[in-house]
């Protein structure tokens, strides 16, 4: 698909999305329907479990202080938010921030999967242990599978999936914010491998639909300004 396509394609699914009724009472709390944000054509996509109030009254993923460390994470290694793809699980609050229900997300797990298979990305990072559980189809914890990347379907995608702390996790406990940095400079040599081999209708392995694209992340800079978080 080309980029203009794919950008044409995924501002029509938005605008599907923009005005879905699915989930009664997520629609009846929601200021508005927080699609995600970044480039189309990203080598990586991060997702997360739900927009929180920021998210709900500016329309975008992570913003508030998680956004800011997500924002510093992606620098340290050479990265712009611009360059990657960020989303939910849900594209709706959930009230008072509760855990997203397992019909929540039944009904908006169609919208995720056909955006990975839209933006076709190279390494989806699970941010947390929710969105990395549901990605995975395991109960394990984030803390057993952070830094350990595998092969994972998303819809009729295959990518190369990151588990990674939720950056939030970082903002209450520091250790985790070493972590996270140590997980987030493995996305080099990820996205340098190329997509995975891709399955057919049939179920037969293809080879990529898309060609490995040269890694964006570069060495991490130690002039990168740092967040005063702690």
């Amino acid at each position: 698909m080309t980029a203009d396509r794919r950008a044409a394609a995924e501002q029509a699914l938005r605008a599907e999305v923009s005005v879905c009724q699915r989930c009664p009472q997520l629609v009846a709390a929601r200021t508005q329907v927080v699609f995600g944000s970044g480039s189309v054509d990203a080598q990586v996509m991060f997702v997360g479990e739900a927009p929180g109030a920021n998210e709900d009254r500016e329309g975008v993923p992570f913003v508030g202080a998680s956004g800011r460390l997500l924002d510093q994470l992606l620098g340290g290694i050479g990265i712009e938010r611009e360059q990657v793809y960020i989303t939910n699980v849900l594209k709706c609050r959930p009230p008072d921030n509760r855990d997203p229900r397992s019909e929540e997300i039944a009904n908006c797990s169609g919208y995720l999967e056909r955006q990975v298979e839209l933006v076709e990305p190279i390494v989806v990072v699970t941010l947390g242990n929710f969105a990395t559980k549901l990605l995975r189809g395991s109960d394990e914890a984030i803390t057993a599978v952070h830094g350990r990347p595998e092969e994972c379907t998303i819809g009729s995608r295959t990518v190369r999936l990151l588990p990674v702390f939720h950056p939030a996790a970082a903002l209450y406990r520091r250790p985790n914010l070493e972590l996270l940095r140590e997980d987030f400079a493995r996305l080099a040599e990820l996205v340098a491998l190329g997509p995975p081999r891709q399955r057919d209708g049939a179920g037969a392995v293809a080879p990529a639909s898309q060609p490995a694209k040269p890694p964006t992340a570069q060495p991490a800079d130690d002039d990168a300004p740092q967040l005063d978080l702690f």
